[in-house]
């Protein structure tokens, strides 16, 4: 590392992410410089293939001019404003009306927010809210499932359930519980079937549901293909037994879409890869292609009314934030959207999915290779 090199005065000045920090400062990060394409560039022009875009999330490459022309015509014509205090912008009344066609929820409305993190965390906030003001005074734990990830904030990084981003930080804080990782290739027993092993996970959430008290739990949340932790795919049938049992006992299914939607999982929306039928969503990622930050969260029109119920019995919904709708950010998430439907994403990721697969399977009897897992154009 190079005195007075780029690399040299990051390591001197910012705090990374998901490094160990010390050999951050002894060798320094690579330093990217340019994007185009499927290509970013270090400060050596050094280019290499980004295969995970980025963080999951720049899914129409770098240098889409489509999408930088959406930033910048917004910019000139209203590059903030808020969506606080009886106020909003066409571009975020857009985005929402566009989005609440596409997502499976009945009556949806959407709150917009900056990160996944961000969402997933006023998404728990939200569905306090909404229990206490519909006299579900009880209902607080959120069961996540180890190995998922939802985000780094407090109640984002309780969620996820990766030991990693507990140590030291004191999570996850109460209210929050773990149940099984569907993972079928590290954790079916000998002899196990694909089915007897989502039956078995199915049931041991059902227990630990009854040993909480099926009262207090207010939600279960889930990526339907876990990232981070994986690219866990549940056996086929995981997905229905498991809403069989929250159903029994009034549970939300709060669904993870940040990495899985826009098509990453071939359907537009994870859940629909999955067979989830969910109460909520969060969204982030590929809603932007990451050309700017923006997330939402999607509710069922029955828990807005609960909100609405809570509200109107205070005068007032006690919360909001500087950028939710920010109108850059949604203008280019309405540009994303244009883009999915004018390229034909979907039969693109179809088509070339298959092709994708084929060669994935090619490594399945390799004496290194354990398991070979995919869907649409995610895969392990």
């Amino acid at each position: 590392m190079l005195a007075n090199s780029a690399s040299a005065r990051d390591a001197a000045h910012v705090l990374h992410g998901y490094v160990e920090l010390g050999e951050l400062q002894r060798r320094g990060p690579t330093v990217i410089t340019g994007g185009k394409g499927i290509y970013v560039y270090d400060e050596n022009g050094t280019p290499y293939i980004e295969g995970a875009a980025g963080m999951w999330c720049t899914a129409f490459g770098f240098g889409e001019q489509a999408l930088i022309d959406a930033a910048v015509e917004q910019l000139h014509k209203l590059p903030y404003y808020h969506t606080v205090a009886y106020k909003s912008v066409n571009p975020a009344i857009d985005l929402a009306e566009r989005l609440a066609a596409l997502v499976p929820l009945k009556d949806a409305k959407l709150y917009f927010c900056l990160s996944g993190s961000e969402a997933n965390d006023f998404l728990v906030k939200m569905i306090r809210y909404y229990n206490n003001a519909t006299g579900r005074l009880q209902k607080k734990k959120i069961i996540a499932r180890h190995g998922g990830y939802h985000g780094a904030t407090i109640m984002a990084a309780s969620l996820t359930g990766l030991p990693a981003n507990h140590a030291l930080f004191d999570l996850p804080v109460p209210g929050v519980l773990h149940t099984a990782d569907p993972n079928y290739f590290r954790y079916a027993l000998p002899e196990e079937t694909r089915e007897s092993f989502a039956s078995r996970l199915a049931s041991e959430l059902e227990q630990l549901i009854l040993a909480e008290g099926p009262e207090t739990i207010a939600g279960f949340i889930a990526e339907p293909v876990t990232g981070a932790g994986g690219v866990i795919i549940p056996p086929k049938g995981y997905y229905g037994k498991v809403q069989a049992v929250l159903s029994k006992y009034d549970i939300l299914f709060l669904d993870d879409e940040v990495i899985n939607g826009f098509h990453r999982t071939g359907a537009f929306w994870g859940c629909q890869t999955t067979g989830i039928l969910p109460d909520t969503m969060s969204m982030a990622k590929g809603l932007t292609s990451a050309y700017q930050p923006l997330a939402a969260i999607a509710f069922s029109g029955e828990i807005y009314e609960g909100l609405e119920a809570g509200s109107k019995s205070l005068g007032f919904f006690g919360h909001g934030t500087t950028y939710s709708g920010h109108p850059v950010g949604c203008a280019v998430a309405l540009k994303v959207l244009d883009l999915l439907k004018e390229r034909d994403i979907a039969g693109h990721v179809a088509r070339v999915s298959k092709v994708f697969a084929k060669r994935l399977e090619a490594f399945r009897d390799h004496p290194l290779v354990g398991d070979v897992r995919y869907t649409g154009l995610v895969a392990l």
